[in-house]
């Protein structure tokens, strides 16, 4: 019942093994974490089996086996799976185990593809960005010959000064 509370809510996370890291780089990885508002909780199978089954983190039930950890929270799940890439290139034994984003499964292989995927906020920005593209195209084709010319008259005025 404590695990349904604690996860009840969560609808996407990364699960990893932390097997093999030492206590001191545990910690220094949860300070990491905690300090971009995300979490991390030690797994008990059975009960993450059980708490898991028919909620939206269902899917991971199949990926926990052995020592398991669920990292979740932080803004997006690809935020996560940025952080923890970045934090497994100092941490030898932080090995993933899947993630799930909007019900999506990723498995241990795909975190890395996961990580490069846009978060909303990146996607909103290129989307604005390839709106207003074509806008910016016709302004700079319309204003492009006109600063052309604007030059010339210059140059030509500037010889008729020197010239008198």
């Amino acid at each position: 019942e404590a695990y349904r509370r604690r996860f009840g809510q969560v609808s996407g996370a990364v699960m990893v093994s932390l097997k093999g890291i030492d206590a001191n780089t545990n910690h220094n990885l949860r300070t990491t974490l905690a300090n971009k508002q995300m979490k991390v909780a030690v797994l008990k199978n059975s009960l993450a089996r059980r708490a898991f089954d028919q909620t939206a983190l269902d899917p991971l039930c199949d990926l926990i086996s052995g020592p398991s950890a669920l990292v979740w929270g932080g803004e997006t799940v690809i935020e996560i799976a940025r952080e923890l890439i970045t934090l497994a290139r100092a941490i030898e034994h932080l090995t993933f185990l899947g993630a799930l984003m909007e019900g999506q499964l990723f498995g241990a292989d795909q975190i890395r593809e996961l990580s490069l995927y846009p978060t909303r906020e990146e996607a909103q920005g290129q989307a604005v960005q390839l709106v207003l593209s074509p806008g910016q195209n016709v302004l700079a084709a319309a204003v492009g010959p006109g600063r052309r010319i604007a030059s010339i008259l210059k140059t030509i005025q500037e010889r008729l000064e020197t010239d008198v």
